[in-house]
């Protein structure tokens, strides 16, 4: 192969050609013919050592041990022996080697090991040109094998595969990025360059108006467009410090210049395009949440009208943010925005449909509930569950029709959902707050059951009356009233079922009264959850003493009444003594006699009912004290219920 030469003015200062020729000469060649001229020999470019040194550099890389014959051509001899002249290069061949950097491989490898050094001189052709074809002959028989001229010749490849083989040597020549050394005047540009920008970015980053862009949280308008002159002014001024040097390193500088100032104000932009998606956002929920002002009817036809004219003013505030240089995207941003605002209308819409509806199914369930809950009777909890379950049919799947908002399956069931457990909670509520308020429901129903007949008329309490039966009666009433109020039964399973007659038995039962178990002494019903019981058996039993203390007053007065009642003479019978006894009372009013003892009868006869009827109550206190009495010394039963009758 006939190389390019390494110093043609074809190239000019391009010396990466030279480097991969060089090196892919001595890759693929047996034998490698070097020409010099004799007056180069000793010095340091015109004898290629730079070269060489990046040549054996990359070599030693990239392939491994091969060896190839280097005969170094002097052309133009001179009187200075051969001797010398071989020495001198082989001693600059060895320092090359020596001083070039190697592989961890080939730490000691020696030069040997890939070339064989050769040295030849011939003679100017133009003054002794037989010479000179005389000293070529004698170098063409060097060639010749017998001679070894052409190495080991271990990594001969056929002569098929040979094209393919150059091929990819030369790629992986040409891949190399360290035989692709710039000019000194690229090099010089570059490195004048990368300091020119260098200051430009100084000046750039320590500008009072970039500071004052950056530090300010919100702008009346302009950014974009300040700071895009303030880059086009860098940008300027950079080219015309520059404008001598190499076009190629200048321009590389240029956009790295333009991508450093770039990536400064990038977070300021960042940070201008978050606080107008913030703003923008903020200005819509308070003028959108204005429009509605409670109204829910066209809330669709509102939000998607809302959203348009702000998403456009979203777009006007970024077209003032934008800088020219940069490409960035502010479609993020853009629909992080769009998201924000329909999650907002999605969370308005939801609190309007609740707010809505919880309201309709307080003014539906409120009051019945109430109602239900203050009567308290085995009808009071499967009531409750019927309008609950009206409640909800009423209300199922009705949040789109309310609105007017276009809303997906999932919404609406989320909605029914939330609803559903809101009318679950206010029943709930409603049920804690009348528990809690349960002494003063017994204590109206026990009234109610006591003083009132079956016709709600008062009773009249005389001897025909049953007082003991109707306490009782009114007891039982009363102690329904407080098995309904303590456990939660929204559920219609068995909860609570058993609730009514452990009172009973505990309560009013007297067989139970003379066992040591007591059912009530627990914190928790049996068979109920603790989330479902609203007053706990200890409670009941606390609230059931003082009940029946506030109540005592009550039995005692009508026990009072019918007492006096005894002792009364109905107005029928007055009149027919008054008519039956006339003419006594003349024949008693004409004789002194019989009148003074008339008036003695009558004034005994007013008398003595009063004192009979001290007398029964001074003798009912003292018959109950001694029955009690009786009972605390454990007083023979026959004895105790004779006093106790």
């Amino acid at each position: 192969m006939d190389m390019e030469g390494t110093d043609g003015k074809e190239r000019g200062e391009d010396t990466a050609f030279e480097k991969q020729t060089t090196l892919f000469a001595l890759a693929v060649a047996d034998v490698v013919l070097i020409n010099i001229w004799c007056h180069d020999i000793g010095r340091e470019h015109a004898s290629n050592k730079p070269l060489l040194h990046t040549v054996f550099q990359v070599m030693m890389r990239l392939f491994g041990p091969h060896k190839t014959t280097l005969i170094f051509v002097i052309r133009d001899k001179t009187k200075t022996p051969l001797e010398k002249l071989e020495s001198e290069l082989r001693n600059d061949i060895q320092k090359i080697w020596e001083s070039a950097h190697k592989p961890e491989a080939h730490k000691e490898t020696p030069l040997s090991e890939f070339f064989n050094v050769e040295v030849v001189a011939l003679s100017n052709y133009e003054d002794k040109e037989d010479t000179f074809k005389a000293e070529v002959a004698c170098m063409r028989q060097k060639f010749f094998h017998h001679n070894k001229l052409a190495g080991d010749r271990q990594a001969v490849v056929p002569a098929s595969g040979f094209s393919l083989s150059l091929r990819e040597i030369w790629e992986k020549i040409k891949k190399d990025r360290d035989l692709d050394i710039p000019s000194i005047k690229v090099m010089v540009a570059t490195v004048r360059c990368e300091e020119i920008a260098n200051e430009k970015y100084s000046a750039f980053a320590a500008n009072e108006e970039w500071i004052q862009l950056k530090v300010i949280s919100v702008h009346p308008g302009g950014f974009g467009k300040k700071l895009s002159s303030m880059i086009d002014t860098c940008i300027l001024e950079y080219d015309k410090e520059a404008t001598h040097y190499d076009e190629g390193a200048k321009s590389v500088k240029r956009k790295q210049l333009e991508e450093k100032m770039l990536k400064l104000v990038q977070p300021a932009f960042e940070d201008q395009l978050e606080l107008k998606r913030s703003s923008t956002l903020d200005k819509f929920k308070e003028a959108f949440d204005k429009s509605l002002d409670g109204v829910i009817k066209g809330f669709s036809v509102t939000a998607r009208n809302f959203t348009k004219s702000f998403m456009a003013q979203f777009d006007e505030d970024c077209a003032d943010v934008v800088i020219k240089q940069a490409n960035w995207d502010t479609s993020k941003v853009r629909d992080k925005l769009r998201r924000d605002i329909e999650a907002h209308v999605a969370s308005v819409h939801a609190d309007k449909i609740k707010d809505h509806c919880e309201a309709k199914l307080r003014e539906l369930l409120s009051g019945p509930v109430e109602v239900l809950l203050k009567q308290a009777d085995n009808t009071t909890w499967p009531t409750i569950r019927i309008l609950l379950q009206e409640a909800k049919s009423a209300f199922s799947g009705s949040a789109a029709a309310i609105s007017g908002f276009d809303m997906d399956e999932q919404t609406k069931a989320k909605i029914d959902a939330s609803l559903e457990k809101y009318v679950r909670r206010m029943v709930e509520d409603k049920a804690k707050e009348e528990a809690g308020r349960v002494l003063m429901h017994m204590k109206e129903r026990f009234k109610t059951e006591f003083s009132d007949d079956s016709n709600s008329i008062q009773r009249v309490w005389n001897r025909r009356e049953n007082i003991g039966a109707i306490a009782r009666t009114a007891h039982f009433s009363s102690l329904e009233v407080l098995s309904v109020m303590a456990v939660i039964r929204l559920d219609g399973d068995n909860d609570g079922d058993k609730v009514q007659p452990t009172l009973y038995s505990a309560l009013l039962d007297k067989d139970m009264s003379t066992t040591t178990y007591d059912p009530l002494a627990s914190n928790t019903w049996e068979e109920v959850p603790p989330s479902k019981t609203l007053i706990i058996p200890l409670k009941c039993k606390e609230l059931w003493e003082e009940f029946k203390e506030n109540t005592k007053h009550i039995v005692s007065k009508a026990i009072e009444l019918e007492a006096n009642a005894r002792f009364q003479l109905p107005p029928w019978a007055t009149c027919c003594l008054i008519v039956v006894g006339w003419n006594a009372i003349r024949r008693l009013i004409r004789n002194p006699l019989y009148l003074g003892v008339g008036v003695i009868l009558v004034a005994f006869l007013l008398v003595m009912p009063l004192l009979c009827w001290f007398a029964t109550r001074d003798l009912w206190w003292v018959l109950m004290l001694f029955a009690s009495t009786a009972s605390d010394f454990n007083t023979p039963p026959c004895f105790t219920s004779c006093t106790q009758v």
